[in-house]
């Protein structure tokens, strides 16, 4: 599954495939500038980024 990494804050969304490149589920990175987001997988972001899941778009996540 593809995400959205938040670099600053090391939170994974999951990405809105029915918007633009970077929009996530939640909406929570509408003012970010797209330097600070990576679109990524998941898994990926969880162990390579030591991410944590966003709570609005996971039932498992925290923060957010």
């Amino acid at each position: 599954m593809n995400g959205v990494l938040n670099e600053t804050t090391r939170t994974v969304h999951k990405h809105d495939h029915q918007a633009s490149d970077l929009s996530t589920a939640c909406g929570a990175e509408y003012h970010l500038s797209p330097e600070q987001l990576r679109l990524t997988s998941v898994s990926r972001a969880l162990t390579a980024r030591d991410a944590t899941k966003c709570g609005r778009c996971f039932d498992d996540g925290g923060g957010y």
